[in-house]
């Protein structure tokens, strides 16, 4: 760990980077208002708050607006990099062409019987009229229920450059599909999770939350050492293991939990105010 931990936290970080879902987010999926406090105190006092989620830019506005902030947010496991006040894309490091996606979805037929896949699709906003962001197949089973996503065959799933690609099953869970999906995919892709329900999430090779938040980090001037980050899902753990302080909040996936630096209290109990009330 670099010096800025080294004291005990006495210093405060110069930059925080927080996952959004099971960590910012209380489980009634709301942000809570000693976090949204101490999220103000902390970009009032020049410490910049940066949202790293699996999330696409068009899901990011409910929470930039309960927490007040305003500027990057790094979307889609890495993909996509977000302006939040200009409501523009401003990068898109990996995409996964229409090859490459027909050929992911023949290898993941082979080693997951029966999954069905969604593409995740980006413009240059939030929410881009011309172009359908979120499309699914038939069956697709979302964890969230939230009943988002264009209904359409494979060949349209699949014809068009997607910023990550969804996959999903009724009869396993995520950790099971991950194993499964590796053992023919090898590192041709990052393939991580975010929920426990039968989904995985493959991006580009190279595209993680660390690799995003290394972008805005080199924007903003600041070092991996420098930086404070909050997760409780496999792909949060490129983050976690980039920066120079890693804290899982106790509700959090065992790998994370093990991966960590610290384990605060759950989201839950506001286990990511808590660890920035040391300094704001």
């Amino acid at each position: 760990m670099g010096t800025i931990w080294e004291t005990g936290g006495v210093e405060k970080p110069r930059l925080i980077a927080s996952d959004v879902d099971g960590t910012l987010l209380t489980p009634m999926e709301q942000v809570a208002p000693r976090t949204a406090d101490v999220v103000a105190r902390a970009v009032d006092d020049g410490v910049p708050v940066i949202l790293v989620t699996g999330r696409p830019p068009r899901w990011i506005p409910p929470v930039a607006e309960a927490t007040g902030l305003t500027g990057y947010a790094v979307c889609a496991n890495g993909a996509v990099l977000y302006d939040i006040s200009e409501d523009r894309v401003v990068d898109v490091p990996g995409r996964l062409d229409p090859v490459h996606l027909n050929d992911l979805a023949e290898a993941l037929d082979h080693a997951l019987p029966g999954c069905t896949l969604a593409a995740e699709r980006i413009g240059t906003k939030a929410v881009d009229d011309d172009l359908r962001n979120f499309v699914i197949e038939a069956d697709y089973h979302n964890p969230w229920q939230d009943g988002e996503g264009v209904e359409a065959h494979r060949a349209e799933v699949l014809g068009h450059p997607a910023v990550k690609l969804l996959v999903s099953h009724r009869k396993m869970t995520s950790d099971e599909m991950a194993v499964a999906a590796r053992s023919v995919l090898g590192d041709s892709v990052h393939i991580t999770f975010s929920t426990g329900g039968g989904l995985i999430e493959i991006s580009s090779p190279g595209i993680t939350k660390a690799s995003g938040l290394a972008d805005v980090a080199e924007r903003l001037g600041v070092s991996a050492q420098e930086t404070i980050s909050f997760g409780d899902m496999p792909n949060d753990l490129p983050m976690l293991t980039w920066t120079g302080h890693g804290v899982a909040v106790a509700n959090a996936h065992p790998t994370v939990l093990e991966a960590a630096d610290e384990v605060t209290a759950s989201n839950a109990e506001h286990g990511v105010a808590q660890v920035l009330e040391r300094w704001f």
